[in-house]
């Protein structure tokens, strides 16, 4: 038997609570939030993708090169500290990172592609906490690696159309886009760019613009929005190659039946992210609705 509280010397009893912004999962809602986990990772596991167990802290090198010294996550959200041994190291803010390190380490890439892996568990990211936005969040994420076909990126969005069908939802959409290739990106950020610094933006926003102007279509306020209004959209700009693999993710969704809504303006903040991007929005949950 334990308890949550102290007394000290003074005999005054010290009270505990949990960190700000980290959830205690506890019966009976607890058995909720296990029961949607491993539907996910049913699903997934019948899709063909095994199991990886990553640690839950890295080197800070490795989310500062593979997510990003630009991006808000490395930039301002890190929980980074220096161990005994002197090392910098990061409690894991994404699990995109550590997957590859380990597939390197270990060898995985070399045998037959693509590899298949999916994770779950706690993530950390020092935000301001909200409803439905922690600071421990937790994930179940896939990653399909070592082969570039769209019909893949097909795969992914649909396992995880059929995730949230399995948990018996159906008052929701799914939002696809394209974020480009490595040969028509770079022309894209810079055609935003001049529009972005053409317009009256406030000192943060155009730092924002500066840095990851991708960012700014996702900016929520309405005077943004309003400037953002005639900006220039990515899937207008494709390469032949981009826009024909985005062309083969749409075809095979719609061959495999999964609905979907085009949203040009969808973004990702992380800059591993390229060609297919989507998010799955229910609107009765507000501003967390994504």
């Amino acid at each position: 038997m334990s308890d949550s509280s102290s007394t000290g010397s003074t005999g005054q009893v010290q009270s505990f609570a949990g960190p700000k912004g980290v959830p205690d999962y506890v019966p009976p809602a607890s058995a909720a939030f296990h029961a949607v986990r491993s539907t996910f990772e049913e699903v997934i596991h019948k899709s063909g993708y095994g199991h990886i167990e990553l640690p839950v802290f890295e080197e800070t090198a490795l989310f500062a090169r593979g997510v990003g010294e630009s991006t808000d996550v490395v930039s301002k959200e890190m929980y980074t500290f220096e161990d005994r041994g002197g090392r910098s190291v990061t409690l894991r803010p994404e699990g995109t990172a550590g997957v590859m390190r380990s597939v390197i380490e270990h060898n995985l890439d070399r045998g037959q592609l693509p590899v298949k892996l999916t994770y779950s568990g706690p993530f950390f990211r020092y935000e301001r906490p909200q409803a439905g936005r922690y600071r421990q969040l937790q994930q179940v994420g896939v990653e399909a690696i070592g082969v570039d076909d769209p019909t893949l990126d097909a795969e992914v969005v649909a396992m995880a159309d059929r995730c949230y069908r399995a948990l018996g939802l159906s008052d929701f959409r799914l939002e696809l886009s394209t974020l480009g290739d490595e040969t028509c990106r770079p022309q894209y950020r810079a055609k935003l760019q001049e529009f972005l610094f053409a317009l009256p933006l406030d000192e943060e926003t155009r730092r924002r613009a500066e840095i990851n102007p991708l960012r700014v279509l996702d900016d929520k306020r309405p005077e943004v929005r309003e400037m953002m209004a005639d900006a220039p959209l990515m899937p207008d700009n494709l390469s032949d190659a981009a826009r024909e693999h985005f062309e083969t993710v749409t075809g095979t969704l719609d061959d495999m039946g999964v609905s979907y809504t085009l949203n040009p303006r969808l973004v990702r903040g992380l800059d591993y992210y390229t060609k297919t991007c989507f998010e799955f929005v229910h609107d009765g949950l507000g501003a967390q609705s994504g």
